[in-house]
Order: C-alpha cells, then sequence, then structure tokens
C-alpha cells in the first residue's frame, strides 16, 4: 500500500473533513470513528503521513501510544466498559482499510459482542454526547 494524502485520515487532519474530536497534541489526534463497533470506539491517528505503523517515526508511535493509553483511561471512567481494546492492522491481509497508520480504542462489555465495521454511520448526535463524556474525563489526566 502506498501512501496517498487523499486518504479520508489525511483530510480529517487537513480539516478537509469533519471529524468529532476526541484529544489532539502536536503529533496526533483522536476522534469518534464513524462507524464503531462498539459505542465509544475511537480512532488515534498520527499526523505523520505513514501507511503503517512500519513506516512511522519513533516520535510519533510514542505518540499515539501515549495517546491511546489515555484514552483508554478516560473511556474507562466515562463509560465503565468491562475491558478495552487497543488496536492496529498493517496491511490489507490484516484488514487495513485506509492507508494512512491509525489504531482503535475500543470499550468492551461482557456478553456485547463487536459491530461489523464499515457497516452502518452511527449517529452524529450519539456521537458527539459520546465523545463529551469521555472528553470530561480526559482533561482529569
Amino acid at each position: 500500500m502506498n501512501y496517498d494524502d487523499s486518504n479520508p485520515f489525511a483530510k480529517i487532519l487537513r480539516g478537509e473533513l469533519p471529524c468529532i474530536k476526541v484529544a489532539e497534541s502536536d503529533a496526533a489526534l483522536a476522534f469518534m470513528d464513524l462507524m464503531p463497533q462498539a459505542d465509544g470506539h475511537m480512532l488515534v491517528v498520527p499526523k505523520e503521513a505513514a501507511v503503517e505503523i512500519f513506516d512511522l517515526s519513533d516520535e510519533s508511535t510514542v505518540a499515539c501510544m501515549r495517546m491511546a493509553q489515555k484514552l483508554a483511561i478516560a473511556v474507562r471512567a466515562a463509560l465503565r466498559p468491562d475491558g478495552v481494546f487497543i488496536g492496529q492492522f498493517n496491511g490489507a491481509a490484516a484488514g487495513q482499510t485506509v492507508p494512512h497508520v491509525h489504531f482503535h480504542v475500543i470499550p468492551r462489555w461482557e456478553g456485547q459482542p463487536l459491530r461489523m465495521h464499515a457497516r452502518e454511520v452511527a449517529d452524529a448526535a450519539t456521537l458527539e454526547a459520546l465523545a463529551k463524556r469521555i472528553r470530561d474525563h480526559w482533561r482529569a489526566y
């Protein structure tokens, strides 16, 4: 996969596409997944242009993982899931669909299977309400 700067995450980073932002640093942006597999599903995207984790600088990798950790802490406090999944896919064979490295932060509840991804866009008001709850706890850390 080659980096394509017309990918949706690059457009979000440039402000060409909207997103429901949860957190931002100099090196990374976190926003709500529009087609969440569970309530509170977020994406952490480095601002560096890179397709896979193998292409990402050490600085961006550390920034993304630190943000994912803080989001996991915040979502655990905000939504009280039974667990939090943090995942990342490299290459089409692994399930990567957007050619910009990104990390999924997904709250998990016992007995509640993940919804199919890329099937249905969630209600914007619901996503914003979840983001607000998570942001409120993000600021505490």
